[in-house]
């Protein structure tokens, strides 16, 4: 066994390796779906479902899995979704057809979201004080890294080895994990709290809920929002998340309602919806828009997103210093600010601006998702009992897909509306840019319509991007409800003021 001393670095060594693997997987697939559909032969809709079987199952089982880790275990639930992940990796990259890939990527999903619930939990209970506060600062900084390199890491692997490397990377990985998990982590035993019991009914409707929740946001784009399947699941949706309320009022199911009223930590959860909604959510947006306006392949977008992901990491490296300074809703305010200011300088750039402003653009994007979410997981950790911290966890990442799933819908519908109003004409014509702009190649429109359409993608373009900007701007108001002197589920806790309010 490790000496005392080394537990919390192996713990943040697997559970960092663990968030970089699932985070990866939302946004590595997308830069691979030509050639899979080729390769399996399936049409382009249908692979969709890759991305989407994905983010459905992670999404779903998030709430579910946290809770159920303070009652068996965090590192049983962390191992035993690694295990998992590994195993529907190996699946989906020997996977012979679409179906078969489709069902390992939900398998992909459920496993990752076992591993990813109980991340803050498993950090919050090895490290302490100013400690903790730089471990769950690398961990935020190096797992939405990994997101934003999603399509420069996919990019290498279809070019150099085929789309298939894209998931058998993750066995091997996935092994080593598994095996520092079950050597090198500390046993994180189930607390002894009678009155905490197994929920199967609550379970069901939490998972039931966010999949129906979901459900709609990643197939309204495509199918339609007034499609009766769009409909029936939203409202299904609503339904069982009262549902789930009104199971819970007891005290001792799957959710801690006394948790929601604490201001702090329904504040974390809501910002944390936000942040993502404006980030992962408009970040399509901008791969599309390098590979549509300046015809760069999947590699090419990844090299020139690295001021975004290379400011991310950097920064995020003095996170909890700042931390040590300012108190959090400073940070995630002016970190919301950073990035409200770099999407009016890309709408800026879209609409013709020069090469340098998208460059300053992406840096401040990448320096406001360093310094919002450390905080943000620091608050929701520590706003709740330590017998609760697995389901404080899974409660709160549980908001991060389903703000990148709101964010992809709502700015999809500002995209293809904005795009319809630029072209102004018949459907013909809409048709066949629609399909250049899917495609990310201008080049093969008529000449005739290759300056109208890149007039109405800029559009677009610039539409989206000041309307994440305007969801930042929400953020920096709702950013006061982590002021300090918040009070947190174990009483009132003050948390640390910046200098210049303790010499005002």
């Amino acid at each position: 066994m490790p000496s005392r001393s080394r537990t919390p670095r192996w713990t943040f060594a697997l559970v960092s390796a663990g968030g970089v693997m699932m985070t990866l997987d939302v946004t590595v697939v997308n830069v691979a779906l030509s050639d899979i559909a080729r390769d399996v032969d399936a049409g382009l809709g249908r692979v969709q479902w890759t991305v989407s079987a994905y983010s459905l199952a992670f999404g779903a089982l998030l709430l579910t899995a946290g809770a159920l880790s303070d009652r068996i275990g965090r590192r049983t639930v962390f191992t035993a979704g690694m295990a998992l992940f590994t195993l529907a990796s190996a699946a989906c990259g020997l996977a012979p057809d679409a179906g078969t890939l489709i069902a390992a990527r939900a398998a992909q999903g459920l496993g990752g979201a076992l591993v990813f619930a109980p991340t803050l939990a498993l950090l919050a209970a090895v490290y302490e004080g100013a400690r903790r506060q730089a471990a769950i600062a690398a961990f935020a900084a190096i797992a939405s890294a990994a997101g934003a390199l999603g399509p420069i890491v996919g990019g290498l692997f279809v070019q150099l080895l085929g789309w298939r490397w894209i998931f058998l990377v993750n066995v091997p990985i996935g092994v080593l994990v598994v095996a520092g998990a079950l050597t090198r982590m500390p046993r994180s035993a189930a607390p002894r709290d009678a009155r905490r019991r197994l929920d199967p009914l609550g379970a069901a409707l939490g998972v039931g809920a966010l999949l129906a929740l979901h459900y709609p946001l990643v197939t309204g784009p495509e199918a339609g929002w007034a499609a009766p399947q769009v409909l029936l699941s939203a409202a299904a949706g609503v339904v069982l998340a009262g549902a789930l309320v009104a199971s819970q009022r007891r005290g001792d199911g799957l959710l801690d309602m006394t948790l929601l009223r604490v201001r702090a930590f329904s504040g974390a959860a809501v910002l944390g919806f936000l942040a993502r909604l404006s980030s992962l959510g408009v970040l399509a947006f901008v791969t599309l828009w390098l590979q549509s306006t300046h015809a760069y392949t999947p590699l090419e977008v990844g090299l020139h997103l690295l001021p975004l992901t290379g400011s991310l990491l950097v920064v995020g490296l003095f996170v909890a210093r700042l931390q040590r300074v300012f108190s959090p809703d400073v940070l995630v305010a002016a970190g919301f600010a950073a990035q409200g200011v770099g999407l009016a300088g890309l709408a800026a750039a879209g609409a013709g601006g020069a090469r340098p402003v998208t460059t300053v653009a992406l840096v401040l994007l990448g320096i406001g998702g360093a310094v919002i979410f450390p905080p943000l997981m620091g608050v929701a950790v520590g706003a709740a009992p330590a017998d609760r911290a697995g389901m404080a966890s899974g409660l709160t990442n549980a908001c991060y897909p389903l703000g990148t799933a709101t964010g992809v819908a709502v700015f999809g519908a500002v995209f293809s509306a904005r795009l319809s109003d630029g072209l102004g004409t018949g459907p013909d014509v809409t048709g066949a840019v629609r399909e250049a702009v899917e495609t990310g190649r201008f080049d093969v429109l008529d000449p005739a319509l290759q300056p109208l359409a890149r007039t109405a993608f800029s559009g677009a373009f610039t539409a989206v991007c000041l309307a994440s900007a305007l969801v930042c701007l929400l953020g920096v108001l709702a950013a006061r409800t982590l002021r300090p002197g918040a009070e947190s589920a174990g009483g009132t806790a003050k948390r640390p003021r910046s200098r210049m309010a303790r010499a005002s």
